[in-house]
């Protein structure tokens, strides 16, 4: 994945791969450093309403370690976008670890934010019960809610996932996701207004704004798997840690507490920004995630 000015170049640089009716877009780094040594797999795990962009800063850095994999989840970015569909948490992460098979990647650390955090953590629960075909080496997690009574989503997103939601939908424009956008990120790292273009050219693409709506169930479906998720990060032997933007009023410095009470031996990082903390201070967050992964040796 390369610096993209533009999603044409974003499109050029996708691999597809095909999930039964879908077609799913991802990218793989594997710099010969990274493979001569032997180096282990990262999956980077982006959020709700973007794309595998949102890791484009990180993922400069850390393929020059790391073999590198991410991937636009169903419903973002360039994969299939399929109106009306019943899209689910556990569906993505179906995907994740098909897609992981298909490229023989039999281990890997996890890197995930908001909506990918709860991918990641259905991932690392499948693996705490012993029914995951990966072997997960450790989850650091960005700003996300990771526990569903903690949640606090934006009125934009409660109206979209009302009957309210595709009409809502239909006239959602890149001045309105910027001032969406504004809202969650901190108040002295607002949004580029180049990110955003790119941010609502992705979601646009194949005509991903009808698809918002029907996304937007992973937030019942968080409070569903809230119990079977928490045992699993409270009983798992996996290193995790947590990488939160206290500033976020979503997931903020909120979300941190309650991790540190219910997950008090994990490592947690509070940052002064908001709900993006990759785009919003990325080398800090690229340094605190490379510190975290060399804690792990």
């Amino acid at each position: 994945m390369k610096r993209f000015p533009n999603v044409e170049q974003y499109q050029a640089s996708a691999s597809y791969a095909q999930m039964g009716e879908h077609r799913i877009a991802y990218w793989t780094a594997q710099d010969a450093a990274a493979i001569e040594n032997g180096e282990p797999w990262v999956l980077l795990i982006h959020g709700f309403p973007s794309a595998a962009w949102d890791w484009h800063n990180q993922w400069h850095v850390l393929r020059q370690k790391y073999r590198l994999v991410c991937l636009d989840l169903l419903g973002f970015g360039l994969s299939d976008k399929p109106n009306k569909h019943d899209y689910s948490l556990l569906e993505q992460a179906d995907i994740l670890e098909t897609l992981m098979a298909q490229l023989q990647i039999k281990r890997c650390h996890i890197l995930a934010h908001d909506y990918g955090d709860s991918v990641a953590q259905e991932l690392l629960t499948r693996h705490y019960e012993k029914r995951l075909n990966l072997s997960i080496q450790s989850v650091c997690y960005l700003n996300g809610g990771l526990f569903a009574d903690c949640h606090r989503p934006l009125l934009t997103q409660k109206l979209l996932k009302s009957p309210l939601g595709p009409v809502l939908a239909r006239f959602m424009s890149q001045s309105s996701l910027h001032r969406s956008f504004a809202k969650i990120f901190g108040p002295n790292s607002q949004p580029d207004a180049a990110h955003i273009a790119i941010l609502y050219a992705l979601l646009e693409w194949k005509q991903g704004k009808r698809a918002l709506p029907h996304l937007l169930k992973y937030i019942d479906e968080r409070k569903t798997q809230a119990s079977r998720w928490i045992s699993a990060m409270q009983h798992t032997s996996l290193p995790q840690c947590f990488i939160n933007g206290v500033h976020d009023p979503i997931s903020g410095q909120h979300m941190l507490k309650q991790f540190e009470n219910l997950l008090p031996h994990a490592q947690t990082y509070a940052l002064q920004v908001g709900h993006y903390p990759q785009l919003e201070a990325p080398k800090v967050v690229t340094q605190l995630y490379q510190t975290f992964l060399r804690s792990l040796r």
